[in-house]
This record gives structure tokens, C-alpha cells and sequence, in this order.
């Protein structure tokens, strides 16, 4: 037991696949959010640089800047407006998938919905079935990592990384 600073959770069971799939989601959502600029809206900095470590550089906002609520919906409104491109959703709503993420995944999503902002909630969604095991928070994919980039890639192979 040598190495306890990363042991690759891929030799377990049905890991490698569970893996694929997050990487797929993450993969499509980096490439959304780099060559649309998606904004992806996470609770916390360390969130923020769990994306940055898989590799995401567009923006990604965080909820915990010390405003109300009321104030980041009305931010997110007046940057990003109520839809994306091509009609699809603006913006992409990614809180860690307990039950406190849970909470603030709703809330957040019914006031930019009564704002008609059309709201994404597939990659919490894709991430809470595959990565379940592993983690419940977002921030703890900066230490998957390894084990995720190579799956991202498969998806969105961006040519600085290659």
C-alpha cells in the first residue's frame, strides 16, 4: 500500500464503465462550455478548480460569492440570457449530488426558470449515476482526474491537450 495518495478506482467492478460515462458528460460539456461559452454554475471555488483540472476554460460561475441567491440569479439572467445557442439551455446547473447539492440544485433552477432561463441539469444527473460510488461532490473529481481525462478526451479531444 504504497501509493494511498491515488489509487485508481478503474480496477473495480464496473468503475472503467461508470468512468466512460462521466467522461462522456464531462467531455461534452468542456466542449459546450469552451466553444460556446456555456457557463457552468458550481456551489464552491473548489469546484471551480475541479473543472479547471479536467481541463474546462470557459466560464464557470460559483453560487458562494457572498450573494443572495436573488442577486446570482439576476447576474446569471442579465449575463447569459434565457437561452443558448440554437435554443438550447443557457446554463448548466452543477451541484455536488447530496442532499444539501440537491436543495440548492432546485432552488436555483426554479428561479431561473421563472425567469424563463432554460436550465441544463444533465451532467449533475449523468455524474450522480456514474460517479455515486467514488464521491458526492464535485470537488473531489479534481482528484479523479487521472482517471477521468483519458474518457473527457474520447469526447472532446481539444488540440492543446494533444
Amino acid at each position: 500500500m504504497r501509493d494511498q495518495k491515488h489509487r485508481s478506482p478503474l480496477g473495480s467492478g464496473n468503475a472503467a464503465q461508470r468512468f466512460a460515462l462521466a467522461g462522456a458528460a464531462l467531455g461534452e460539456a468542456r466542449k459546450k462550455n469552451r466553444e460556446e461559452n456555456w457557463p457552468i454554475v458550481v456551489e464552491g471555488k473548489r469546484d471551480r478548480f475541479a473543472l479547471e483540472a479536467l481541463g474546462f476554460t470557459g466560464p464557470v460561475e460559483v453560487l458562494n460569492r457572498g450573494w443572495e441567491v436573488s442577486r446570482l440569479v439576476a447576474y446569471l439572467y442579465d449575463k447569459y440570457g434565457a437561452r443558448g445557442l440554437n435554443g438550447g439551455p443557457s446554463i448548466c446547473i452543477l451541484m455536488d449530488w447530496d442532499r444539501t447539492g440537491g436543495q440548492l440544485q432546485k432552488k436555483l433552477t426554479q428561479r431561473l426558470e421563472s425567469l424563463d432561463v432554460k436550465v441544463s441539469d444533465a451532467l449533475r444527473n449523468q455524474l450522480l449515476k456514474a460517479l455515486k460510488p467514488e464521491t458526492r461532490v464535485v470537488e473531489a473529481m479534481n482528484g479523479l482526474a487521472p482517471d477521468l481525462l483519458p474518457f473527457i478526451l474520447l469526447e472532446d479531444s481539444h488540440p492543446a491537450e494533444l
